[in-house]
C-alpha cells in the first residue's frame, strides 16, 4: 500500500517536544519496529531554536522544509499534494493572557490550512495536538471551519489512547453516580490532559454526552471541600489514590493546601451529574519514572466497587503512548474518519477555558450555556499489548 503523504505545521522541532514524540513514529516507524503507512513529505517551522531537528532530518529523511504553511501542503505547486497534516501547536516562546493561558498559533495554523483547503478546492483530514486553542471562541472558530470545509478533525491528547492500568473500558450507556479525576499541573498544560482522561470515560454513561452547565476551579486551600459534599466521593478517591505509585510523604491534604499549583475543577455536566479534577501538586509526585500522574475513579450504579485505572505514560525514551497517539492519525489518514469524536476535545477546551477563568476570578463559578456540547463515544480505546521497554541508550 503506496504511504499517504502528511505534511506537519509545528511551533518547533527539537528533542522530546511534541513534534519529535509524533513525528518519530513516521520517520523511524513505532517501538517494536513497525512503520506507519504515512509518509513525512514536508515540515513548516514558526520557530527554530537553537536546539532545532528539522533541518538536520530533512537531510536525512528528504522531507521538504517550508517557509509557509501553503508551501508544506501544496509543496510549493498550486495544488494541494498532500493526504493530511499534523498541525502541532505545543512547546516554543509564546504570550501569555492575564489568565495564565499560553497562546499557541492553533487557530492560526488551522486558518492557514484551510485557506489552502479554499484556495485549492480540496480538504484533507487534519490532526490538531492537545486543546483546540486557549480561547473558546477560536476553538469554536476551529471546529465550525472544519464543518464547513468538510474536513475530516481530529484532536487531543495522548491520555484517552495509551495503557490503562487495570485496562478499564466502561460499558457504553452506563449509569454512573460521578467520578474524579487525578492529575498534576500546570494546570493549564497537564489540567487538560486530566480533562480529556476524565471525559473519555464520562462519555460513555447513559444517554453519551450532552455538555457541561458550569465550571468552577477551586484553589489549593478549599480544593476538598467539593469532593467531601458528596456520598459517593469518598470511596471513588480512595480507589483512584491506591493505583498512585509513588507519591511525597505526609499527609494529601496537607501537602496540597500548602502548595499553590494544587487545586480542584469542578464540573457540573447538564444532565445533572458531577465530575471532579483534583491537581494533587505538593503529593504526587509528576510521573516521572512511575508511568505518569493520572488516575481515573468513578462509581456505577449497581456496582458495589468503584472502578479505577491509571492511565500509563511512558516516561522516558522511547515515549510510546505518543505512538498510540500517531495510531490514531494514521487511522484518520488512511481512512478519512476521525476514530473517535473531536467533540471530546472541543468539549474539554471549553471546560479548560472555564477553568482557567474561574481561576482567574478567584474561584467563581462560571457558568457555561455555550459548551452545550452533544456526542456519541466510539469504541476506539486504549492501548493494546505490553508497553514497549524503556530506551536505555
Amino acid at each position: 500500500m503506496t504511504p499517504k503523504k502528511v505534511a506537519a505545521v509545528v511551533t518547533e522541532y527539537r528533542k522530546t517536544s511534541h513534534a519529535d514524540v509524533i513525528l518519530r513514529n513516521i520517520l523511524t516507524g513505532y517501538p517494536g519496529g513497525a512503520r506507519p503507512n504515512l509518509e513525512l513529505v514536508s515540515v513548516f517551522t514558526d520557530q527554530v531554536p537553537k536546539t532545532d531537528m528539522s533541518r538536520d532530518l530533512a537531510k536525512k529523511h528528504g522531507f521538504k522544509i517550508c517557509d509557509t504553511i501553503a508551501e508544506a501542503l501544496t509543496l510549493g505547486g498550486k495544488t494541494l499534494a498532500v493526504d493530511g497534516v499534523i498541525s502541532i501547536g505545543e512547546h516554543g516562546k509564546y504570550p501569555t493572557n492575564d489568565k495564565g493561558q499560553q497562546l499557541y498559533p492553533r487557530r492560526r495554523f488551522f486558518e492557514e490550512i484551510c485557506k489552502v483547503f479554499e484556495d485549492t478546492k480540496k480538504s484533507v483530514p487534519v490532526f490538531n495536538d492537545k486543546h483546540l486553542a486557549a480561547t473558546w471562541d477560536d476553538a469554536k472558530w476551529m471546529y465550525d471551519r472544519s464543518r464547513k470545509l468538510f474536513v475530516p478533525f481530529l484532536a487531543g491528547s495522548s491520555v484517552p489512547v495509551t495503557w490503562r492500568k487495570p485496562n478499564l473500558v466502561l460499558p457504553k450507556d452506563c449509569e454512573i453516580t460521578g467520578a474524579i479525576q487525578l492529575g498534576y499541573g500546570p494546570f493549564e498544560a497537564y489540567g487538560f490532559h486530566a480533562l480529556e482522561g476524565l471525559q473519555c470515560m464520562f462519555e460513555r454513561r447513559k444517554g453519551g454526552e450532552t455538555g457541561v452547565k458550569a465550571v468552577t476551579c477551586h484553589p489549593a486551600k478549599t480544593m476538598w471541600e467539593p469532593v467531601d459534599k458528596h456520598e459517593w466521593t469518598k470511596s471513588v478517591l480512595e480507589a483512584a489514590l491506591k493505583l498512585v505509585p509513588a507519591h511525597a510523604k505526609g499527609d494529601i491534604r496537607e501537602l496540597t493546601a500548602k502548595n499553590a499549583g494544587a487545586g480542584t475543577f469542578e464540573v457540573e455536566y447538564r444532565d445533572g451529574l458531577r465530575a471532579f479534577v483534583v491537581i494533587l501538586n505538593g503529593w504526587m509526585h509528576d510521573g516521572e519514572g512511575s508511568g505518569g500522574g493520572f488516575f481515573f475513579g468513578c462509581q456505577r450504579k449497581g456496582q458495589e466497587k468503584p472502578d479505577a485505572c491509571q492511565y500509563y505514560l511512558q516516561e522516558p525514551d522511547p515515549y510510546a503512548h505518543f505512538a498510540e497517539l500517531t495510531r490514531a492519525i494514521e487511522s484518520l489518514i488512511n481512512t478519512g474518519h476521525t476514530p473517535y469524536p473531536v467533540e471530546r476535545t472541543l468539549l474539554t477546551t471549553g471546560i479548560l477555558d472555564a477553568v482557567m477563568t474561574s481561576k482567574h476570578e478567584k474561584g467563581k463559578r462560571i457558568e457555561t450555556p455555550h459548551l452545550e456540547v452533544a456526542y456519541k463515544p466510539t469504541e476506539w480505546g486504549p492501548a493494546k499489548g505490553d508497553v514497549p521497554k524503556l530506551d536505555k541508550k
